[in-house]
């Protein structure tokens, strides 16, 4: 994995800084492409990303441009590049901020309008109520509605449009007609303007905040990290601020406190509740020389942990910025919709003209055109399109972390509800990853023998099956042995001369390559063993065959139970390993796999995953995320299982920070969840603006009633995304 991290590192340097950047200005998805497009156009500028839900642009640019450049040209557009402001546990929401703006305009609005409405529709021909309803109304429409005022006018001053464009021409076009009544003794509509904008502002308010409900995930994970640290100095505990404990202290955690720190135990032993990290709620042992991670909470004895990580380098800080980058992306069904923001505002706007035209010209009746366009206008607001895919992300990824489950944005969602076949590798995953000797059988020589050959060729190797072998032997005091001429064969096994004799240990496929007869009486014991779901290794010395060695990794307690999910998520599940057939069908069997891909080298895995793709499988691989890297990253959808600390991320598109197997059915069904939601809403927006535009241009739809079901209608939308919050393990 460090391989494949330090070339992608090396890809990022080529293609140049990523930044990003708050926005300010963004009123519906078409504001979200404009500033897209500008930040696009700019000389310099490779890539750039806006997305409305979270109010951030994502700009990969040349060492050359800076932030002024990409201000002023965001400027251009009528709009205003800030810095990020990262989530602060501590510091009010930002949509706290902007819902208490909008609650302060819906306190004025909604009494005046109210009041102007029961004026005129109980007394519209009374002088003190045609007067009374003016006075009423203006401060409705200039100054509860001056942010939309305001907007549409930024927007005209660099010809273009948005949401509040169409909204300022609707409610002034109704504002200054009224007036002209007023002075011409005609009919008069300060009702409709005032509770246009009453209504507009009461779900700017509502939609503000739910969007501080769906991104709350995200500042609850940031909460969870510990304020104070009880740091040891020169023997004596001082209690300083977070901030203050550096690399390489050592801090005393008592039971029942959060863990301030990523770090090592250096005294103490305790059990520690992970589930903030992993969404496991059963606590983990530790002891001197275990990993602990910050914000953990340390649930029995007094611990001493020596810091490795702190601040920005946590694992909370890594999996929120994680989670940070996953909801800023878009889905690749996002980019449908942004082209049809993009025109969507000026196609409105001509509408609009063409229904005002048509009920002058072919109806004669100017007065209910002018009603009739300004209803067009209030309820094509594209507003809930441009929310339904970024706020669904927010939640879903969200709940996701809470669950110990990194999904790594749209795109990955989108991939996961087209998955049809689970790999997954055997050791490590289905697997403990440990192997343990179980058995030592000679054939010719004595059993001393044997083990003398097989601890002096893997006393110091890494491969799994012989750091046990090596293990066990040494635990047995096996005598060590001199080894020349030593050489690994990758995924076969090693070769070394003792005393001047050839000896290997390996697979039958290293023998035979080495001209070493296997005999029967070998193949057949190899065979019962590989029966037993155990991994066999022959050992020759001399041309001949001394004996076999069989280790044996045990499968994790909940691999059948995932297994078993997977299988009721209508999915095919696959098992890869680079065991022989028989011993990897024995493990199989035992936990209900059918169809096992053998004897498959680490450097083949992606090939395999390649084959199964080339029949027409989409395919989700699950792997640790290291050996795995180039399986998971050519897979349809890449799932990791990481430990803890070590989040493997790099290659995968979903990451369990448990650790636990049971999980990958858990990811997919919130990913397919959260990518359902996201339909969910893009229908109901696609359908709300279809069916209610022509009922507007009819003129059976009055625009008070447009104000009310298109504020609506994005809360809706937003609404419909917060019950993912619900989302549980069990469904």
């Amino acid at each position: 994995m460090s391989s494949v991290r330090e070339q992608e590192s090396v890809e990022e340097t080529v293609a140049g800084e990523v930044c990003e950047f708050g926005v300010e200005g963004l009123t519906c998805a078409s504001c979200a492409t404009r500033v897209e497009k500008s930040l696009a156009n700019t000389p310099g500028v490779r890539a750039a990303s806006v997305n409305f839900a979270t109010r951030r642009a994502t700009v990969e640019r040349d060492a050359t441009v800076t932030d002024e450049v990409l201000e002023h040209s965001v400027e251009q557009a009528g709009y205003a590049l800030v810095p990020l402001v990262r989530p602060d546990a501590d510091a009010a929401a930002p949509e706290d901020t902007e819902s208490a703006y909008w609650l302060a305009r819906v306190r004025v609005a909604i009494p005046l309008a109210a009041i102007v409405f029961v004026f005129l529709m109980g007394w519209m021909n009374e002088g003190w109520a045609r007067v009374g309803a003016v006075v009423l109304a203006t401060p409705v429409q200039f100054w509860a509605g001056w942010p939309f005022l305001r907007s549409g006018l930024a927007r005209a001053r660099h010809l273009t449009a948005n949401m509040d464009t169409l909204i300022a021409v609707g409610t002034l076009a109704a504002y200054a007609f009224s007036t002209w009544g007023l002075l011409a003794g005609g009919d008069l509509y300060y009702d409709t303007s005032a509770a246009i904008i009453a209504f507009l502002l009461l779900g700017r308010f509502f939609e503000a905040r739910a969007r501080g409900r769906a991104s709350s995930a995200l500042r609850a994970l940031l909460a969870l990290g510990a304020k104070e640290a009880r740091v040891l100095r020169d023997g004596v505990e001082t209690m300083v601020a977070i901030e203050f404990v550096g690399v390489g202290d050592v801090v005393r955690v008592r039971p029942g406190e959060r863990i301030p720190v990523d770090g090592v135990i250096v005294d103490g032993a305790s059990a520690v509740d992970e589930s903030v990290l992993t969404g496991e709620s059963v606590p983990v042992d530790k002891q001197v020389g275990d990993c602990v991670a910050g914000a953990t909470i340390n649930q029995q004895g007094v611990i001493s942990v020596r810091a490795s990580a702190i601040g920005a380098d946590t694992a909370l800080a890594q999996i929120a910025r994680l989670v940070e980058q996953a909801q800023a992306e878009k889905a690749p069904v996002q980019k449908l919709v942004d082209r049809v923001s993009a025109v969507f505002v000026p196609v409105v706007i001509g509408a609009a003209i063409l229904t005002f035209l048509a009920w002058w010209v072919l109806a004669g009746n100017p007065t209910q055109g002018l009603v009739a366009a300004v209803a067009v206008l209030i309820i094509a607001c594209p507003c809930a399109l441009g929310l339904a895919t970024p706020t669904a992300i927010l939640v879903g990824t969200g709940r996701g972390a809470q669950l110990g489950i990194l999904i790594r944005g749209g795109e990955a969602l989108e991939r996961s509800r087209r998955i049809d076949t689970v790999v997954l590798d055997k050791t490590g995953t289905l697997t403990s990853g440990r192997m343990t000797l179980t058995d030592t059988i000679p054939l010719s020589g004595s059993e001393a023998d044997l083990a003398s050959i097989a601890f002096a060729l893997e006393r110091d190797s890494e491969h799994p099956v012989g750091r046990a072998i090596a293990d066990a032997l040494r635990e047995r005091g096996t005598p060590s042995r001199d080894v020349v001429g030593f050489t690994a064969h990758a995924g076969l096994g090693v070769t070394g001369r003792i005393d001047g004799a050839e000896v290997l240990i390996g697979r039958e496929r290293l023998l035979a390559e080495q001209g070493v007869r296997v005999t029967s009486e070998a193949r057949d014991a190899a065979l019962r063993l590989e029966d037993q779901g155990k991994t066999v290794v022959y050992a020759a010395g001399g041309g001949v065959v001394r004996g076999l060695l069989a280790v044996r990794d045990e499968p994790k307690p909940g691999s059948a139970e995932a297994v078993r999910a997977l299988r009721e998520l209508g999915l095919e599940v696959v098992m890869i390993t680079g065991d022989n057939a028989r011993t990897a069908s024995a493990v199989a069997r035992e936990l209900g796999i059918e169809r096992v891909l053998a004897e498959v080298l680490p450097a083949e895995k992606a090939a395999e995953v390649e084959r199964l793709q080339a029949t027409g499988l989409r395919v989700a691989m699950v792997g640790d995320g290291v050996n795995d890297a180039p399986a998971l990253a050519r897979a349809d959808l890449g799932v990791s299982l990481g430990t803890g600390t070590d989040v493997a991320i790099e290659a995968s598109d979903i990451t369990l920070v448990s650790g636990d197997i049971r999980g990958v059915a858990t990811a997919l069904r919130l990913s397919r969840r959260t990518f359902r939601t996201i339909l969910q809403n893009l229908g109901w927006a696609s359908v709300y603006n279809l069916t209610l535009i022509p009922l507007a241009a009819a003129g059976l739809l009055n625009p008070v009633l447009a104000g009310a079901a298109m504020a609506c209608s994005s809360v809706s939308v937003v609404t419909n995304s917060l019950r993912l919050r619900r989302f549980s393990t069990r469904g």
